[in-house]
């Protein structure tokens, strides 16, 4: 790879931290870890060409970074409402199954 490959991998690397952002904030998963594993190999065939990193290519590992951080909130956002989620669930099971043991007859 050359310089110039390394320095459209980081510029690609970006991109995909904005599409990550976006698709974080949808709740998909699935598609942030694949999304997160195509960035992680343009970062590191970037990292094996240039050992030394200039003033532009630290801006854009700068913004990968700062987008790496708003995609980790939105999926730890997600995963919070997810479990707040189940345990309203099992609270209305463990409900249902509390009132179903009575057998009061109704009026």
């Amino acid at each position: 790879m050359s310089l110039n490959e390394a320095s459209g991998a980081l510029q690609r690397a970006v991109e995909i931290s904005r599409q990550l952002v976006a698709v974080a904030d949808g709740g998909d998963a699935q598609l942030t870890a694949s999304l997160d594993a195509e960035r992680l190999q343009l970062l590191k065939s970037f990292r094996l060409v240039r050992k030394q990193v200039d003033v532009s290519d630290r801006v854009l590992l700068q913004e990968i970074s700062q987008l790496n951080d708003r995609a980790i909130g939105f999926m730890e956002h997600h995963r919070r409402s997810m479990e707040r989620a189940m345990d309203m669930a099992a609270i209305g099971r463990r409900a249902v199954a509390a009132y179903s043991t009575t057998n009061r007859p109704r009026r």
